[in-house]
């Protein structure tokens, strides 16, 4: 199992927390996506470490931004 941090811009509601976690929980692997609003973190487990570009495109496709 893997768990990496992410953090997304743009987020302002749980509607939008709910979009990303929709858009990254379809990434092959992914078991648990949790979202911390107040702070943008977007946590994922899954079971291999995830391709950044894997991660970015979910984020993107739900209209928001990772952070470098």
């Amino acid at each position: 199992m893997a768990e990496q941090t992410y953090t997304v811009t743009g987020m302002t509601c749980g509607h939008c927390a709910s979009s990303v976690t929709e858009e990254v929980q379809e990434i092959a692997g992914v078991t648990n996506v949790s979202v911390d609003l107040p702070t943008g973190k977007v946590t994922v487990t899954s079971e291999r470490e995830l391709a950044l570009d894997d991660v970015r495109k979910a984020v993107e496709e739900a209209g928001y931004s990772l952070s470098a």
